[in-house]
């Protein structure tokens, strides 16, 4: 297996023990992220020979296409923009793409406009970049090919509100439903109800253009209203749906007047809906997965097999409480060590998908995998050559500067000897400190310009 290095405190994660073993697991870790790389993905499903573009099975003669542009937005569409510019060139008569923000030097291209924006509460600089894309699309015309490159962050980063909507109102509503315990089809429900652009209306922006979508997919279910919020994909949900979320997680108090009024407007009919299936604007579109969680989760588990470690992909629909989810984690890796069930060690059981985290008031640092890793340390403290790792594949794990946590036996026992408690940092959503003052357990990659949701490896070894 050959992977570049990803993990930044690679060494400093092996001054350990057992650190053989942490080899093994880290680079899972690389593989996992190496085989999620958007570029690679473009190249495989992009193809221009003959004066044919071929995109997966789909030919396309380039004598029956006027103008080429792209537009997108994501984590990783910075990286696709990059790919796809490699493979059709001039042929790329305008591109305007919403990349995160603080990661534009990590790519290059010359036809593909990139404007960072932010993450996960949008600003100013993601409406400029928005605006960008529509501007675009009032070019495109029906002898045109729209590209639209697609993946996880999009939601926030092509952030254009709905008339009678404020940027400030996106901003509240989105922070207090992150905080509030949300998955994020929920938090996409009402995203796409506040919008110019997602639920299909990108798509109905670019219409009578045909538009191919290529998506790198970070949400459970691979669902293509929830990638981005489904800027080219038809909503099954509908403003009612949406006042129901919010009253559901007590966030529709905290919402501002304009948010309230469009809402009940929209329930009420005053408003007109998101793209719905069947929608006559879908028969010139085709959205297309070109990478995926089960694909990344997929790649682990062989590898390990191929390693002499037994595997398991458990599933690749992981929700719930990020801590909740641990506690059942560490359980089932306990049945492995101890009971040799389901499966004889060593042995590796790959879970993926996305928990939550419901936040206190006075919350520290941390994030959901972080937070899933501490939770699943006070579980399976004391047993030996067991481990858990949970990270996300963008390389950035809620408010902190990692990508998640490894953790083992021995992780609770290293807090005491630092006269802390894990059980008092996992109360207050601190674990990013926890494990600092530990000096063990982060694992550090950075923007990884890729995103197909989170990883979860349980390991008896």
């Amino acid at each position: 297996m050959a992977v570049r290095i990803i993990v930044k405190n690679r060494e400093k994660l092996l001054e350990d023990e057992e650190g053989d073993k942490r080899s093994l697991l880290l680079d899972l870790v690389e593989l996992a992220i190496s085989v999620s790389d958007p570029r690679d993905a473009i190249r495989k499903s992009v193809k221009l020979n003959d004066e044919c573009l071929t995109v997966f099975s789909e030919r396309i003669p380039l004598r029956n296409v006027e103008n080429i542009y792209v537009v997108g937005a994501g984590k990783a569409s910075g990286a696709m923009a990059e790919a796809l510019e490699e493979i059709l060139g001039e042929l790329i008569v305008d591109g305007a793409v919403c990349i995160q923000k603080g990661t534009s030097n990590m790519f290059s291209t010359r036809f593909i406009r990139l404007f960072e924006a932010a993450h996960p509460v949008p600003s100013e600089e993601n409406i400029r970049g928005a605006e960008a894309v529509v501007g675009l699309l009032e070019e495109a015309g029906k002898d045109d090919l729209v590209i639209c490159l697609i993946s996880g962050g999009g939601s926030a980063m092509l952030t254009l509100p709905a008339d009678g909507v404020e940027l400030q109102d996106i901003q509240e509503v989105t922070a207090a439903l992150l905080k509030s315990g949300a998955d994020i089809g929920k938090i996409n429900v009402v995203r796409r109800h506040l919008s110019k652009v997602k639920g299909g209306l990108l798509a109905k922006m670019a219409y009578p253009a045909r538009v191919i979508s290529l998506i790198v997919s970070d949400v459970v279910g691979d669902r293509l209203e929830d990638v981005a919020s489904g800027p080219t994909a038809p909503d099954p949900t509908t403003f009612s749906d949406a006042i129901n979320v919010l009253k559901t997680y007590g966030v529709w108090d905290k919402c501002g007047s304009r948010v309230r009024e469009r809402l009940i407007r929209g329930a009420e009919g005053g408003v007109e809906e998101t793209l719905k299936p069947g929608d006559p604007v879908f028969k010139r579109v085709q959205n297309i997965l070109v990478a995926t969680n089960r694909g990344a989760c997929t790649a682990v588990a062989n590898e390990a097999n191929k390693r002499g470690v037994h595997s398991l992909i458990l599933t690749t629909h992981m929700e719930g409480e990020a801590r909740e989810v641990g506690c059942l984690a560490a359980g089932i890796i306990k049945s492995v060590a101890l009971n040799q069930e389901p499966l004889q060690r060593p042995a590796l059981i790959v879970m993926g998908g996305e928990t939550t985290v419901t936040i206190s008031e006075n919350a520290g640092i941390g994030g959901r995998n972080q937070e899933l890793a501490l939770s699943a340390a006070l579980k399976i403290s004391g047993l030996k050559n067991v481990f858990v790792v949970s990270f996300g594949t963008d390389g950035l794990d809620g408010v902190s500067y990692a990508a998640g946590a490894l953790v083992d036996g021995k992780t609770v026992e290293k807090g005491e000897k630092h006269g802390i408690r894990a059980e008092d940092y996992l109360r207050r959503h601190d674990a990013t400190s926890f494990f600092e003052k530990i000096n063990d357990g982060l694992i550090i990659t950075g923007p990884t310009g890729t995103n197909v949701n989170d990883i979860l490896m349980l390991a008896t070894l």
